[in-house]
C-alpha cells in the first residue's frame, strides 16, 4: 500500500504519508487541492471491497461519523471511491494519540486524565445521542490535536442501535484490552459497553498500564469478564476517594450497577475533577481547559481564584490594596491578634486565662464514617484559614441527616502532637445546628462514632460565635471532632466558616 503515496484519488485528494494502517484499510496525510487543505484519508484496502460485509461496514462508519457534529469527535469531511478503492475523508488533526501520550509520560496527573475522560465522555454522549454505539474505545483512538484537547476517531465497527446485521451475536468486535464483559462473550452492546471500555481508558491514563494481561486476547478478554480491575488507590494513592468510586462504577461487571447513560457519567466526572483540581490548589494540562466549561454545580467546589479567573494587573492592584489597609489596621488598631495560617484577621476576644491553639492550615478533615467517607473534603481547610468569608459545607441533605439515615456527619482539627482544649468556638454563618464535640488520642483517627471518641462538649450552635466548654479533665488529646447531628430547621445543610480551639495559659 506505501505505492500508493503520491497518487491523487478522484482527481482532489493527494496522497502524502501512510500514517496508520489496520486489517481493513489504510490511513494516510493527504491533501485537498480543490480547498488547499490539508486532511486525512482512509482507504480500504482493495482485497476488503471485494468482501460485502468489510464494505458495507467501512461504508456505514462513514454514514455513522458523517451525522456527528462535536467538538471532540473527528469530523467526516467527505467519502467517494477511486477505482474501487472506497475512501472516507477526515479532518486531519495534527498531533499525538492519547495511547502516544501515555507511553510517553507513563501516569498522566490525575485531573488531566479526568479531563480527558470528560472529554471522550462528551463525544460518546454525542454519538449515543445519535443512536451510535462507537464498540472499540480506546487511547488508540483518541487524537490530541496541537492545543491538547481530545477528539475521538475510529468508528469503524460503530453500530447503530437501529441496524440489525453484520454484528450477530457470539462475534466479538475491538480491543480485548478495553473490551467490555458483556462485549468479550459476544452479546448484544449498548452505550453501557463504551462506558466501561472509557472506565479502562481512564485506569490507563492513572496508572500507565492497561489493568490485564495474558498470554493471548482471549485470556484478556476472559479477565475483564472475571476479574475486577486493580484498586486504583492501591496503585497511586494521592487518587480520591470520589474519583476511586466512579472508575469503580465505570467498570463494574453488573450493568445494574455500571453507569446506565453518559450524561451521569459525565457530571460525576466532572465533579471529580473539581475535587481533585481543588485538592491540588492548580491544575495541569487540559484540566485548565477543561475546568473552565465545567457547570456552575461542579464549579462551586473549586477555590474562589480557580472559579474566577482575573487580569494579572487586576490581582497586583487588589494584592496592593490589601497591602495598603494591612499597612492602615496595623498603625490604627491595637495589636491584638493570633497570627497563624492564613491570611489572618483580628480576633474576637479571648476567654480570660486561655490562648487559641494554633493549628496549621491542613489541620482540618471532613468525617463521614457513616456515608462514603467524602463531605466536601476539598473545603476542610476552610476551618482553619482564619477567614470567615471562606466556610466548608456538608453536603446536601433535602430531608435531613436522618432522611439519609445518618445519627451524624462532621469534621474534626487535628491538634497535633496533642493539646487539652478546655473551649471550643465554632463561627457559622448558618446558625441552628447541633453538634457534639469529641476527642480522640494520638494515634489513627477513630473510624466510627462513638467508638474511640470521648464526649468532651455538646450543644446548639445557636449563634454565628457559638463558644463551646470542653470537659477533657485535664487529658490531652488529638484530634477534636464536630460531630453536626442535626441540622438547622429548614436547612439542608450545615455550614461551619471557623473552628477555634483554647487552651489554658500556664500561670
Amino acid at each position: 500500500m506505501s505505492t500508493l503515496v503520491g497518487m491523487q484519488l478522484s482527481g482532489r485528494y493527494r496522497l502524502d504519508a501512510q500514517i496508520g494502517a489496520g486489517g481493513m484499510s489504510t490511513v494516510y496525510k493527504a491533501f485537498d487541492v480543490n480547498l488547499e487543505r490539508r486532511v486525512a484519508i482512509k482507504l480500504l484496502h482493495r482485497e476488503m471491497s471485494a468482501d460485502s460485509d468489510q464494505l458495507e461496514r467501512f461504508r456505514r462508519e462513514a454514514r455513522a461519523v458523517a451525522q456527528l457534529s462535536h467538538p471532540h469527535i473527528v469530523g467526516v469531511i467527505d467519502a467517494g471511491e477511486d477505482e474501487n478503492r472506497p475512501y472516507i475523508v477526515f479532518e486531519y488533526v495534527e498531533g499525538e494519540t492519547l495511547k502516544d501520550r501515555i507511553r510517553r509520560l507513563g501516569r498522566l496527573p490525575v485531573d488531566e486524565a479526568l479531563a480527558y475522560a470528560i472529554e471522550i465522555a462528551r463525544a460518546l454522549g454525542c454519538a449515543h445521542a445519535h443512536e451510535i454505539v462507537h464498540r472499540d474505545v480506546k487511547p488508540q483512538n483518541v487524537l490530541l490535536d496541537p492545543e491538547g484537547s481530545a477528539k475521538v476517531t475510529d468508528f469503524g465497527i460503530a453500530r447503530s442501535l437501529r441496524d440489525d446485521g453484520l454484528t450477530a451475536d457470539g462475534r466479538v468486535l475491538g480491543t480485548t484490552d478495553y473490551v467490555s464483559p458483556e462485549q468479550a462473550l459476544g452479546h448484544d452492546v449498548d452505550g453501557q459497553s463504551d462506558i466501561y471500555s472509557l472506565g479502562i481508558v481512564l485506569y490507563e491514563m492513572l496508572t500507565g498500564d492497561v489493568p490485564f494481561h495474558g498470554e493471548n486476547q482471549i485470556s484478556v478478554a476472559m479477565k475483564h469478564v472475571r476479574e475486577d480491575i486493580p484498586d486504583i488507590q492501591r496503585i497511586r494513592p494521592e487518587v480520591s476517594a470520589t474519583t476511586a468510586a466512579v472508575l469503580d462504577r465505570m467498570t463494574d461487571k453488573d450493568l445494574a450497577h455500571r453507569y446506565a447513560d453518559v450524561p451521569s457519567l459525565i457530571a460525576d466526572l466532572e465533579d471529580a475533577l473539581a475535587l481533585e483540581a481543588a485538592r491540588q490548589g492548580t491544575s495541569t494540562g487540559e484540566a485548565t481547559a477543561v475546568i473552565r466549561t465545567l457547570p456552575a454545580r461542579a464549579r462551586r467546589r473549586l477555590p474562589f481564584r480557580m472559579r474566577h479567573s482575573l487580569p494579572v494587573l487586576v490581582i497586583i492592584g487588589l494584592i496592593a490594596v490589601a497591602v495598603a489597609i494591612v499597612v492602615i489596621v496595623s498603625r490604627e488598631v491595637p495589636p491584638r491578634v493570633e497570627r497563624g495560617t492564613g491570611p489572618g484577621r483580628i480576633e474576637q476576644s479571648t476567654p480570660t486565662g486561655t490562648k487559641v491553639v494554633s493549628v496549621p492550615r491542613g489541620s482540618a478533615h471532613d468525617y463521614d464514617p457513616l456515608g462514603d467517607n467524602e463531605e466536601h473534603s476539598e473545603e476542610s481547610s476552610r476551618v482553619v484559614d482564619r477567614d470567615d468569608g471562606t466556610a466548608w459545607t456538608t453536603e446536601s441533605y433535602q430531608d435531613g441527616l436522618e432522611g439519609a439515615g445518618k445519627s451524624g456527619v462532621g469534621i474534626y482539627i487535628d491538634a497535633k502532637p496533642k493539646v487539652a482544649a478546655v473551649q471550643m468556638q465554632i463561627d457559622t454563618p448558618q446558625p441552628g445546628f447541633k453538634a457534639t464535640i469529641y476527642a480522640a488520642p494520638p494515634g489513627a483517627v477513630p473510624k466510627s462514632v462513638p467508638e474511640g471518641w470521648t464526649k468532651v462538649g455538646a450543644g446548639t450552635v445557636s449563634t454565628s460565635n457559638k463558644r463551646i466548654k470542653l470537659d477533657t479533665g485535664g487529658t490531652e488529646y488529638r484530634y477534636y471532632l464536630v460531630w453536626i447531628t442535626k441540622l438547622a430547621p429548614g436547612s439542608t445543610n450545615a455550614e461551619i466558616s471557623e473552628i477555634r480551639l483554647f487552651q489554658e495559659v500556664a500561670a
